[in-house]
């Protein structure tokens, strides 16, 4: 069953109104009519909904059943990455998506290649959050994750401070006679604990950044023995985690 993110929560009466893009997608693609039903999401709660009315800008539903389970990871997990090359953030927020990633915060690290472009900037975030609007649907979750506009990485030393846990993927401590395993670290992150981690871009993270994050209270985590790449590192720390708690 098709699944679509409400813009407008229900009334009082179950009643919601699709429009836009997904209004379109539901009339001209899927070839919905009256009767047919689909999954609304409204605010991080997901319901069987019946299509009540075709209209001029897309269709009218009523709530139907629900709240259906949720399948959300049960630790709300937010990658920061160092800005990459191509499209390679896409990707990353593609499948973070669909492995439970709940926000991700580019941010322009000392080895990033890539300077984000100001006045192309607010476009470039619109269509990274359709992408993990897309994403979230496709895999049926309840929250579509965030996508922050880049930061400065003195910015996001004052962002972590928001989170109750702080981790950042540091080679060096791979290359250690005693390395900081992920099931290690991730034994003292609990259920509902808000949790931050940092991956470089494609040179990683510079030994001045590794040393601000450990003095501002991060813990620095091995992701194993060989060098990943920087749009692979974020999705193996997620599947630990879902591995961990789900």
């Amino acid at each position: 069953m098709q699944r679509y993110f409400l813009e407008t929560s229900f009334d009082n009466d179950g009643n919601a109104h699709i429009s836009g893009d997904d209004g379109k997608h539901i009339v001209k693609v899927m070839r919905m009519e009256v009767g047919d039903c689909i999954i609304a999401v409204d605010e991080g709660e997901a319901f069987i909904s019946e299509i009540t009315d075709i209209l001029n800008d897309g269709v009218a539903v009523k709530k139907k059943d629900g709240p259906l389970p949720s399948n959300e990871m049960q630790v709300n997990v937010t990658i920061a990455c160092g800005l990459p090359k191509g499209d390679k953030l896409d990707f990353i927020v593609q499948k973070g998506t669909e492995l439970g990633m709940r926000s991700i915060i580019p941010f322009e690290a000392e080895r990033s290649i890539v300077k984000w472009d100001t006045k192309k900037g607010s476009k470039k975030v619109e269509r990274l959050q359709k992408i993990a609007k897309e994403a979230a649907e496709q895999c049926h979750r309840t929250i579509m994750p965030e996508v922050l506009s880049p930061m400065s990485f003195k910015q996001l030393l004052k962002e972590s401070k928001n989170y109750d846990i702080r981790f950042f993927a540091d080679e060096e401590d791979a290359k250690g006679t005693d390395p900081n395993k992920i099931a290690d670290r991730l034994k003292n992150v609990y259920h509902k604990q808000t949790v931050l981690v940092v991956f470089g871009p494609e040179g990683g993270l510079s030994r001045k950044e590794a040393e601000e994050m450990s003095a501002a209270d991060f813990l620095s985590v091995s992701l194993g023995p060989r060098i990943l790449r920087t749009e692979t590192a974020p999705l193996y720390f997620l599947s630990a985690m879902s591995y961990e708690f789900e």
